[in-house]
């Protein structure tokens, strides 16, 4: 009795064709419309750890997805994007899509702070521009201030030299006035 109750649970756990196809499209979906992407290995990682990973993604305008390598490779190849026997042996049977939607930086950025505090999520590559990434360059990536500072630094450096030319400006201004009276 109880070997077919196991036999019924491990039934109920395959995928059928009708999912697996819903699963490949979702991807196929999600793969067409992102920036960037960071492949992670999450085994081993609590489901409350990723659900908060998840939280981070969405706030930061990115998605993460776990799937089955074979349906992962299924979606790429159907989406023209060929980069599986660069990463291949590195992936374990499972595999955590980080993707970014709107920022190119943010999913390199937050599963760099999430492997910090999970000692088991660990980046393998990316894909960045359209072409595959190694894990070191993903790791230079989330190193990247966000774009909003890389805007500050930006505006301090052009209004630094104008600000000094202002100033330089106003001590003549006063050292004229001074001689005048």
């Amino acid at each position: 009795m109880f070997c077919l109750l196991l036999a019924d649970f491990f039934i109920s756990m395959a995928f059928t064709k009708e999912q697996k196809q819903h699963k490949i499209q979702d991807l196929k979906a999600n793969i067409a419309k992102q920036k960037s992407l960071v492949f992670a290995d999450f085994s081993k990682v609590g489901s409350k750890d990723l659900f908060a990973l998840r939280r981070k993604l969405k706030e930061a305008g990115g998605n993460l997805k776990i799937g089955k390598k074979t349906l992962i490779r299924i979606a790429f190849g159907q989406s023209n994007v060929s980069f599986w026997n660069k990463i291949k042996k590195n992936i374990p049977g499972q595999l955590a899509l980080v993707f970014g939607f709107d920022d190119e930086i943010a999913p390199a950025r937050i599963a760099n702070q999430f492997t910090k505090t999970n000692e088991n999520f660990k980046i393998l590559g990316g894909i960045f521009e359209g072409r595959f990434i190694e894990k070191e360059r993903v790791l230079e990536l989330a190193n990247i201030p966000p774009r909003n500072e890389l805007l500050g630094r930006l505006v301090g450096s052009l209004s630094s030299p104008m600000a000094s030319f202002v100033r330089v400006l106003d001590k003549i201004r006063e050292e004229k006035s001074k001689v005048a009276v």
